[in-house]
């Protein structure tokens, strides 16, 4: 039910999906009487509920009726989207295989994605490249977004979130803004991936030489330095590409992307990730939505990656299991 839901959302501009497991009959609240299933409630551009769907307007009617949150239990994750709804599909994707390994159930959770903001972000990424022509993102593009992450970062509050994450490495720009004042516990994607290095108790490549991890992400991603405070934090050296590296690269692969030029991405790719590594990176953090998936699974050079959603997604089920175990 869940991979039929999440295939439909691909088709629908904006989305709320709540999942819940336990069956619960309770007449006052007609969310928490529903299977357990996944619920998509579908929005057009403008936000507004289609008026043609009979079933969806009694849902929503439902919804406004009442007035507590969406879900109860105490390991309950709301999943605020970012820059593109595929990367969040695949987080949730993440989040059910994760939890399935772990032969555990994937814990209640609320998504919150906005096309909107989407666009929003994109064009700020797009515009934070050396190479665009358009002008640097200016201080009121910024508060727009940050505002907009906030309002929905209260709205996940309200629906009954008690921990609260962004899989988007682009909104991690605004992490500390987004959260100020929230009232449930919150990850950060970069805190995750620095922790997990620094439990694996990595040795450095070189005798007497530091332990180096490479980061490789847009320009937007990089100029906002939270992948690498997070790592130096963990007493851990950041390898970055330089600007020969990027402009030559890491920004053409990305254009090669957006041109459906697979081949010439994937070559590009491949070029900025062996700079990385002759320079004695153990490993190289992919932090990029658009590079995540250029490379085929069996390439050698991601023996040598790290994707943080992974790294996310198994701190959010971690999380949600010691959540579950004290609210019992």
């Amino acid at each position: 039910m869940l991979d039929r839901s999440l295939q439909m959302s691909l088709n629908c501009p904006s989305y709320l999906l709540v999942r819940q497991r336990t069956l619960c009959y309770k007449r006052l609240n007609p969310v928490r009487a529903m299977p357990p299933s996944s619920v998509i409630l579908h929005t057009d551009e403008s936000g507004k509920f289609p008026e043609s769907r009979k079933t969806c307007n009694s849902l929503i009617a439902s919804l406004s009726s009442y007035d507590g949150p969406l879900l109860s239990a105490p390991n309950t994750v709301g999943i605020l989207g970012g820059l593109s709804v595929d990367s969040t599909l695949n987080f949730l994707r993440k989040l059910v295989h994760l939890s399935k390994e772990n032969e555990a159930k994937c814990m209640p959770f609320v998504v919150c994605s906005d096309p909107v903001l989407n666009r929003e972000l994109s064009s700020l990424e797009r515009s934070s490249s050396p190479l665009c022509s358009r002008n640097e993102p200016s201080q009121s593009d910024h508060t727009r977004i940050v505002e907009n992450l906030r309002s929905k970062r209260v709205f996940l509050e309200k629906s009954g979130a008690h921990c609260i994450v962004m899989p988007c490495h682009i909104s991690h720009s605004w992490h500390d803004e987004v959260f100020k004042g929230c009232s449930v516990h919150s990850l950060h994607m970069a805190e995750c991936v620095a922790r997990e290095l620094k439990e694996a108790g990595l040795k450095p490549l070189e005798a007497g030489s530091p332990l180096r991890i490479g980061v490789l992400a847009t320009d937007a991603t990089l100029k906002a330095g939270f992948y690498q405070e997070k790592l130096q934090i963990e007493g851990f050296e950041v390898v970055m590409p330089d600007k020969a590296t990027m402009e030559h690269a890491v920004i053409p692969a990305i254009d090669a992307l957006n041109r459906k030029d697979m081949e010439g991405a994937r070559n590009l790719l491949r070029i900025a990730l062996q700079v990385l590594l002759v320079r004695a990176v153990n490993t190289v953090i992919i932090a990029s939505d658009d590079m995540r998936d250029v490379l085929p699974r069996d390439d050698p050079l991601l023996k040598k990656c790290i994707d943080p959603m992974d790294a996310l997604a198994r701190s959010t089920i971690k999380w949600a299991q010691q959540a579950a175990e004290e609210g019992t």
